[in-house]
C-alpha cells in the first residue's frame, strides 16, 4: 500500500501538469495573479460511499460554470495587507455582546485518550486568541507567513474577499473545483486511504486528539503547497484547514436540491436540527485534524456547518472570481 500511494502521488503530480495545460488552454486569455481557471462541466456532488454521513446523500448531478479559483488558501502574509490597508478588525478582536472577553476556539490537545464524542475535551475558549495570535496570547506568526490565515469568522473572510475583488466559492463550486476531474473518486487523489506516511495532504497522524506522530511534517497547519496540488493546480483542497463557502449550512441541503441545478447557491437559509440556535455557514476541506477513527472529512464529498461567527485553529478559506461578472 505504502509504495502504492507513493507511486500514486507521483503520478498525481505528472497528470496535473499535463492536465493543467490543457484546462488553461480552454480559459479566458488573462486571469488574476495566483488563480488557477477551473472549467465549467457537470459533476456527482456528494457521496453513495459506504460510511457517507447523511449530510453528503444523495450523490446527485450539478453543473457550474468556469471560474477562477486561488490555488491556496489565504495566508497570513495576504491577510495582513488587507488588514494594514483597510485597518479591518476580525470577529476574535471584537468584545462579544455577552460581554466575554474576545477571542477564539483552540485546538489543545489532551493529555491522554479521551471519549471521542466531546470535543470540549480538545477545544478550549482562549481570551486573545486571533488570526495574528492564533494559540492564544503568546503565540505569533513568526515563520507562519506562507502558513493559511485562521481564526477568522466567515464574516472575515467575506471582507477580505470582497476587498480583493473576488467572493467565497459556492459549496458546488468547492466540490467541483476539489475534485480536480475526477470522477467518482473518494478522495482528491482516487480512492486509496492515506497511508499514516503518504504525505498526501495535512491530516492527521498517531492517536486522535493526543498523540500526532507528525508523520505528514507538521503538527498544525503547514505551509501553503506543501503537499501536491490536484489536476486542476490547486493546493490543499483536502487537510491543513477547512474552508468558508457562502452557502447557509444545512444537513438536508441535497434532498431538497433539484436534480441537474445549474450554478446552486444553497438554501435560504440555515437549520441545524442538532443546534437549532446556531446559525451556520458550510465549512469544507477537512483540517490538519482530521483522521479516519474521528473525521475523515478530507474526502471531497464531506461537508460540515459551522457557526459564521466563531474563529477556529483550524479554519480559513480561499476566494473564487467567476468568469462572468453576474455570478
Amino acid at each position: 500500500m505504502k509504495r502504492t500511494l507513493i507511486f500514486a502521488g507521483l503520478a498525481l503530480g505528472a497528470f496535473a501538469a499535463s492536465y493543467a495545460v490543457t484546462q488553461f488552454a480552454n480559459a479566458p486569455p488573462t486571469g488574476p495573479p495566483g488563480m488557477v481557471w477551473v472549467p465549467g462541466g457537470e459533476f456527482t456532488m456528494g457521496s453513495d460511499h459506504p460510511g457517507a454521513p447523511n449530510v453528503e446523500r444523495p450523490a446527485h448531478r450539478v453543473r457550474v460554470d468556469g471560474f477562477w479559483m486561488d490555488e491556496h488558501e489565504v495566508t497570513n502574509a495576504e491577510f495582513r495587507r488587507f488588514v494594514e490597508a483597510t485597518g479591518y478588525v476580525t470577529t476574535a478582536e471584537k468584545p462579544p455582546k455577552d460581554g466575554v472577553a474576545p477571542g477564539s476556539l483552540v485546538f489543545m490537545p489532551p493529555p491522554g485518550p479521551v471519549p471521542l464524542d466531546d470535543p470540549k475535551q480538545w477545544w478550549k475558549w482562549v481570551p486573545g486568541a486571533t488570526w495574528q495570535h492564533p494559540e492564544g496570547p503568546g503565540s505569533n506568526l513568526d515563520g507562519r507567513d506562507e502558513h493559511p490565515v485562521v481564526q477568522v469568522s466567515w464574516d472575515d473572510a467575506v471582507a477580505y474577499a470582497k476587498w480583493a475583488g473576488k467572493r467565497l466559492p459556492t459549496e458546488a463550486e468547492w466540490e467541483f473545483a476539489a475534485r480536480g476531474g475526477l470522477t467518482g473518486k473518494k478522495f482528491t487523489w482516487g480512492d486509496d486511504p492515506p497511508a499514516e506516511d503518504s504525505k498526501l495532504a495535512n491530516i492527521w497522524q498517531g492517536d486522535f486528539p493526543h498523540h500526532n506522530t507528525k508523520l505528514d511534517g507538521y503538527d498544525r497547519t503547514a505551509p501553503v503547497k506543501s503537499y501536491p496540488p490536484n489536476a486542476y493546480g490547486l493546493y490543499d483542497m483536502a487537510g491543513n484547514v477547512w474552508e468558508w463557502c457562502s452557502d447557509w449550512y444545512r444537513p438536508d441541503s441535497y434532498t431538497q436540491r433539484p436534480s441537474a441545478a445549474v450554478n446552486p447557491p444553497g438554501p435560504p437559509a440555515a437549520w441545524d436540527p442538532r443546534e437549532p440556535n446556531s446559525i451556520k455557514r458550510v465549512t469544507r476541506g477537512g483540517s490538519f485534524l482530521c483522521h479516519v477513527t474521528y473525521c475523515e472529512s478530507y474526502r471531497p464529498g464531506a461537508r460540515r456547518g459551522t457557526d459564521f461567527d466563531t474563529g477556529m485553529s483550524h479554519i480559513g478559506f480561499r476566494c473564487v472570481r467567476p468568469a462572468s461578472p453576474d455570478r
